[in-house]
């Protein structure tokens, strides 16, 4: 069997789009590394309790190991805990970044979206591939423990994105 047939065999296509969407197709795995990437939330129990959405247990868990077996994430014992583990994003999911900052811009314009929630989504639009780079290379030493490439000068991206979600909030009276 060539591996053009091997691949049509185990997906429906081998068309990016449609391939992509069966890893990533639908909105909680989306949410579950939205909240992984911006939120540094890297234990079940943080990534049940502290997402708006409210996904449940069961999902949560189905997608955790979804994406793990795909290589979007990994997980490993969380060595503080016997029963707790750490879900780190990989290289695979470190590079989605500049797909959820498009998403980000794209429900900007399009969705009625809250200043607070978009804000991040706007910063990142406007920082712009450079930006996303920064932001790459700090989820890099994060997850995969990659030393950086220069010296960091000043606050990381996250903290400047949540520094911007916080001022707003408080101008709004939204807690943090």
């Amino acid at each position: 069997m060539t591996a053009e047939k091997e691949k049509s065999a185990t997906h429906r296509s081998g068309c990016p789009i449609n391939l992509t969407l069966e890893v990533l197709g639908d909105k909680w795995s989306l949410i579950v590394l939205r909240d992984m990437m911006f939120g540094n939330r890297r234990h079940f129990r943080e990534l049940l309790t502290q997402s708006e959405e409210g996904i449940a247990s069961n999902i949560l868990a189905d997608r955790l190991r979804r994406l793990t077996a795909e290589g979007v994430i990994s997980r490993k014992d969380d060595p503080t805990h016997k029963q707790k583990a750490i879900y780190s994003l990989t290289e695979k999911g470190v590079e989605l970044l500049p797909v959820f900052a498009m998403i980000g811009a794209w429900g900007r314009k399009w969705l009625p979206v809250t200043e607070a929630l978009s804000i991040r989504a706007q910063l990142l639009e406007e920082g712009g591939p450079a930006l996303w780079a920064d932001f790459m290379e700090e989820l890099r030493e994060e997850h995969l423990g990659t030393p950086p490439a220069r010296p960091r000068k000043g606050s990381g991206v996250r903290e400047r994105l949540r520094a911007a979600y916080d001022e707003v909030a408080v101008r709004n009276g939204l807690s943090s």
